[in-house]
């Protein structure tokens, strides 16, 4: 059974009742970002259950010394961890001298949680009444600004219910946090100093090895029934990482108390005075204040969704769905910074590791252009273009020469940080991805300039890893490329894995028709870059051998490329035949059972069906759809995305909105029983594209916009907006047609799958 307490409701994530059991799934669940920290939805006040404490600053890394019993040649020196930075939420409390815990109330009543995704806040109430018979309501409020993004606000009320009370507050800030996962244990901050003045105080510390500075701050104000009592602390407590203020205030029966926490982060990576920039920032939230804070925050949000918003009528657990992986989306990364990636948990936990995988360029980048200022997406694409002589030291230490590029399977600054071996080394359609994401770019939004001015050399390297990379078999007499993991990494070092193949010979093929464009279009750019990078027309000329001379599997008896040539060896039990008790298979079976079964964990194949759809015919989709998705576990979140998508396609609108609630409710119902450790956050921007692209897929057809195929009954009323060229498309689906109005009343140039049309005011398109 999938856990179903989260209520459904069209713009919040809410849950009643206190259970201790869910805690760790909730604090996932109702995290919050802003795009340069985070923060899981951990108690202010001390809890003694369990619980998976987390806060995170973008961009903050330690390399964790990798640990493995056999060292191969070419592994990576460390894992990179996504730190738990040190805890500005904590506000210890203490009434009629007894330790408010949740874990140990005599009773707890109302509990109530709340994200509200529309304004961007976090709020939690609940009664207690404690060993000591003091009965009390709290209500909590808490969000991080998205204006002043190293700025985290708490609004914390007491109100006494049946006897006065004489309240502590005991807020503090900590940096003797430690990560849940951690090769060896160690600790990853050093604290430097603590300092306090008032109400405010600031801790410093520096991450071991990388040196990263970050100083954590708080400000705290202390009201009663809303007026500010200028309370000063009656007590300070440091250490040599942490700081604790204690304010003490008396209530009568029905009055309330109240601390309001300003707190946050000021980085080394933004400011050479951590210190300063946190007593600046402090500054400028006071002045400011609780109430203007939280007007901004709502302002801030509201402008967001008017850009990604997409509406469902008639079904509230998808409407839920859709705009939680929207908000966390946005919540995990805005664009602000070209440093800064999309990690596969965002803010939300520690898993994995790393802040970039491929998933950002094979399923974040299209949901960035489509709802926001291209330059975001650009940003993304300058990322790795930054990081391009990492992927040649990458590729230099696996082997290769010549200026080759592989990038990183996983990476905070551009080195391979990943140390599974057959990720590591076998993984390479990584690669792929990239590539694919600059042709993706310039398809979507017309903008061909990032490709002489930077992208032509990360594809140039690329290309000439495929060309080394592949074998001359002189058996196939074609070339091959052996000892590989596909997307489907219930396979590993198989050969000739259809996909790397397929985009393979695509990465050569597309880098070769630029350099040809660039050439004849932008002749400084091509002579600056092929001095830079020392190409030759006879270096193309043996890329192009390779690809013209590329090896795919394919099976005459079901007329099917094959994922890889061994795939027919196997015992094809279809997953419908498979004992329920066995699922999920990476839970059950041993890992060399798994590499022996049939079983898909994502798309493979038919990722290449997806990102190269023109190139196959729909009959050819359908074939290959029917053939191996009966065999697919789906035990990567990025797997029902992807198959929602073709089986719009194929218009199998049930199957495919099957999939869509799986995707889009993957962290909300807990599927893979594992949302304690985080959200799967690159995958939500799949389950944004099964709805663009596959329920409401863009085509152009004898010049016309279209949305194929047709809209399921379910989705009749369900409309959203694209932003095209930095103008916003305003799109609402009724039944069989599709009708577009755009702001402003003026007509738009759309630039949609390489071909540029006219959409009018108004407009209605025959779907």
């Amino acid at each position: 059974m999938n856990q179903d307490y989260i209520i459904p409701d069209n713009w919040s994530i809410i849950e009643e009742g206190f259970e201790q059991d869910l805690v760790k799934s909730s604090e996932s669940l109702f995290s919050i970002g802003n795009g340069a920290m985070g923060q899981r939805a951990n108690f202010e006040e001390y809890y003694s259950g369990k619980t998976f404490q987390g806060s995170y600053i973008a961009g903050i890394y330690y390399p964790d010394k990798t640990k493995v019993g056999w060292w191969k040649n070419g592994y990576p020196e460390y894992f990179a961890k996504v730190l738990n930075a040190p805890n500005w939420i904590g506000i210890n409390i203490e009434i009629n001298g007894e330790n408010l815990d949740l874990a140990n109330c005599a009773a707890v009543k109302n509990f109530r949680r709340e994200l509200n995704m529309k304004e961007g806040w976090y709020h939690r109430s609940f009664t207690a009444t404690l060993q000591n018979g003091t009965e009390i309501e709290v209500q909590v409020r808490r969000f991080l600004s998205l204006d002043l993004d190293e700025v985290g606000v708490i609004n914390y009320q007491i109100t006494a219910l049946n006897q006065d009370a004489k309240i502590v507050f005991r807020p503090y800030i900590d940096a003797g946090v430690h990560n849940e996962d951690a090769n060896w244990e160690e600790k990853f901050w050093e604290p430097l100093h603590v300092k306090n003045n008032a109400n405010e105080a600031f801790v410093t510390a520096r991450t071991f090895k990388t040196h990263f500075t970050a100083t954590t701050f708080m400000q705290n104000t202390i009201l009663v029934d809303g007026k500010n009592v200028n309370a000063s602390p009656s007590n300070v407590a440091t250490s040599n990482d942490k700081i604790e203020f204690s304010y003490e205030v008396s209530i009568a029966k029905n009055q309330s108390a109240t601390i309001q926490k300003i707190g946050g982060y000021t980085v080394s990576m933004n400011h050479e005075n951590t210190e300063e920039a946190a007593k600046k920032v402090v500054s400028d939230a006071i002045s400011l204040g609780y109430n203007q804070l939280l007007e901004d925050q709502i302002k801030a949000w509201a402008k967001i969704w008017e850009m990604s918003d997409i509406t469902i009528d008639g079904d509230v657990k998808a409407q839920q769905g859709i705009r939680f992986n929207i908000f966390q989306l946005n919540q995990t990364y805005l664009g602000k910074d070209s440093r800064l990636n999309i990690g596969p948990k965002g803010f939300t936990g520690e898993k994995y590791g790393g802040s970039t995988y491929w998933d950002t360029e094979a399923y974040c980048i299209p949901f960035y252009m489509a709802t926001k200022d291209q330059q975001v997406a650009r940003n993304l694409l300058t990322y790795r273009y930054n990081h391009l002589e990492k992927a040649i030291e990458n590729a230099a230490k696996l082997g290769f020469k010549n200026g080759a590029a592989l990038y990183p399977m996983v990476t905070m600054n551009g080195e391979e940080c990943h140390n599974e071996w057959e990720i590591t080394f076998e993984e390479i359609h990584r690669n792929g991805a990239i590539a694919f994401a600059i042709f993706n770019y310039y398809r979507f939004t017309g903008d061909y300039s990032y490709i002489p001015e930077k992208g032509l050399e990360v594809l140039i390297g690329i290309a000439r890893f495929w060309h080394q990379r592949a074998t001359y078999s002189t058996y196939r007499n074609q070339y091959v490329i052996l000892g590989v993991t596909g997307p489907n990494e219930y396979e590993n070092n198989v050969n000739n894995n259809f996909y790397t193949n397929y985009i393979a010979k695509w990465c050569i093929d597309y880098t070769v028709e630029q350099i040809q464009k660039i050439e004849k279009e932008y002749s400084s750019d091509y002579t600056r870059i092929l001095n830079k990078v020392k190409l030759s027309v006879a270096e193309i000329n043996h890329w192009k051998e390779v690809a013209d001379n590329m090896y795919f599997p394919f099976s005459e008896e079901h007329d099917v490329y094959l994922q890889q040539d061994g795939f027919l060896d196997k015992e094809l039990v279809k997953v419908s035949d498979l004992d329920k008790s066995q699922r999920p298979i990476n839970q059950k079976w041993s890992w060399d059972r798994i590499l022996r079964s049939p079983y898909i964990k994502q798309a493979d194949t038919l990722q290449g069906f997806y990102f190269f759809e023109d190139h196959f015919s729909k009959e050819q989709l359908e074939k290959h759809f029917d053939f191996y998705e009966p065999f697919t576990v789906h035990e990567s979140s990025l797997s029902p995305c992807v198959h929602s998508i073709q089986a719009a396609v194929l218009d199998r609108m049930e199957q495919a909105y099957t999939f869509y609630l799986r995707t889009s409710r993957l962290d909300l119902d807990d599927y893979n029983k594992e949302v304690h450790e985080g959200l799967h956050i690159t995958s939500m921007a799949g389950t944004w594209m099964s709805i663009v692209e596959g329920f409401g897929g863009m085509r152009v057809k004898n010049e016309t916009l279209h949305f194929e195929p047709k809209i399921p009954t379910q989705w009749k009323g369900y409309s959203f907006k694209i932003n095209f060229r930095n103008q916003i498309l305003k799109v609402s689906v009724q039944s069989n047609e599709t009708k577009f109005s755009l702001e402003g009343n003026k007509p738009i140039t759309v630039f949609v799958k390489g071909k540029e049309i006219l959409v009018e005011p108004n407009s209605l398109v025959t779907v």
